[in-house]
């Protein structure tokens, strides 16, 4: 792999803004690309630190070892179990520091449970091994949309997710200093799962915005998402540490959104085991909020005791959608420990940044998805990448 020069040029189309922007033109830094097609290659972590991992091709793939040498080939279709072996790599009748899985003929590689586009590296990484897929952005975002969306939304609204997605991975990538990898594969990143997700919908959406970006002073930006928020969206600060200029709170468009209000209850018993240190529980009421109501820290009354916990760490325990919710104590006549609690609740996710479901609905009242991205990343600036 080598060095290549991006270069940022900003957008200026744009029909019936919510706001409307002007735009100037500005150079980037160098980023990893693959020399023989120019294209940039995202490293995601698919399984990482197992103890073993089925890799595969769907074609004919050549072996490689840590210096790039070719040491066999795997048959096509048939699985083969990597593991850790005396601080190595084995896999099969081969054993080295590090393997590459490289496919011939276009050929999708086979890691964990599933088919990827791209190649394979194994390493071993902390006491196992980790998997991972180098990936051609544009045909990772493919997938990421499908699982992110579903694919027959409509088309701007996936056009929006697939230049949220495609920016995030690259902001991620600048501030990743993992040597081994950009992303991961899961929630706590985006989630991606190979050609599983991919549709002839994700396909048009990624082909239409092909190497566009979101960027505040010539910087592309971390384009945070979520699927609802409850009817407003939060500022970053207010969720995060870190204050965010084009991450600004704004109303959301998520009204008819399944995930709009939702409601989960559990019993005394259920709420005392996944919340402990302070007996039966007797009431749980919010101490700080953020402007829009989600819950930052929330006191918790027991009949032994009594404790301050972040909404996020009761939103954990209880598996809730977000930390937007009210508790509601259901008691007995006569009693004084409740038998059991309501909560009720608003939007899915954190709530910072662009709502899925408000894309939806935007796209579906007739916005395109410039105006869908540059209402929900304040100030941000629509540009496109060209990778030299």
């Amino acid at each position: 792999m080598s060095s290549g020069l991006l270069f940022i040029s900003f957008i200026t189309r744009t029909t019936k803004p919510l706001k409307r922007y002007w735009w100037t033109s500005i150079l980037g830094w160098a980023l990893m690309i693959t020399p023989a097609q120019g294209s940039l290659v995202l490293r995601i972590a698919i399984q990482e630190g197992v103890k073993q991992v089925q890799i595969g091709s769907s074609t004919k793939a050549i072996v490689r070892d840590t210096t790039g040498r070719a040491i066999g080939e795997l048959t096509p279709n048939k699985g083969f179990a990597a593991e850790l072996q005396s601080g190595k790599v084995a896999l099969a009748n081969w054993i080295s520091g590090q393997m590459w899985i490289e496919p011939s003929a276009e050929g999708y590689v086979w890691i964990g449970d599933r088919w990827y586009r791209g190649r394979t590296h194994i390493i071993p990484h902390k006491g196992g091994i980790t998997a991972i897929n180098y990936v051609n952005i544009e045909e990772y975002i493919y997938s990421v949309i499908g699982a992110e969306m579903s694919s027959n939304w409509p088309q701007e609204a996936l056009k929006a997710q697939a230049v949220a997605a495609r920016s995030y991975a690259l902001k991620k990538r600048q501030e990743n200093i993992n040597n081994f990898y950009d992303l991961g594969n899961d929630q706590s990143w985006q989630v991606y799962k190979g050609i599983k997700t991919e549709s002839p919908g994700t396909y048009t959406a990624v082909d239409a915005t092909q190497g566009q970006v979101l960027t505040y002073n010539g910087q592309i930006i971390l384009a945070l998402f979520h699927s609802s928020s409850g009817g407003h969206t939060e500022n970053v600060e207010d969720v995060w540490s870190n204050s965010l200029p084009y991450l600004r709170a704004v109303p959301d468009f998520d009204q008819n959104a399944p995930v709009y209000q939702w409601t989960e209850s559990f019993s005394q018993a259920e709420l005392k085991q996944r919340i402990s240190g302070v007996g039966n529980i007797i009431s749980m009421i919010p101490q700080t909020t953020t402007p829009h109501g989600s819950v930052i820290t929330i006191k918790v009354l027991g009949d032994t005791g009594v404790k301050t916990i972040k909404g996020t760490d009761v939103t954990s325990a209880l598996n809730l959608k977000s930390t937007r919710f009210i508790v509601i104590a259901k008691k007995t006549e006569g009693q004084q420990v409740p038998t059991s609690f309501q909560i009720t609740g608003k939007g899915f996710g954190h709530a910072v940044g662009m709502s899925q479901w408000g894309a939806y609905n935007l796209a579906r009242n007739g916005y395109n998805y410039q105006q869908i991205l540059l209402y929900y990343y304040q100030g941000a600036t629509l540009a496109k990448i060209d990778v030299r």
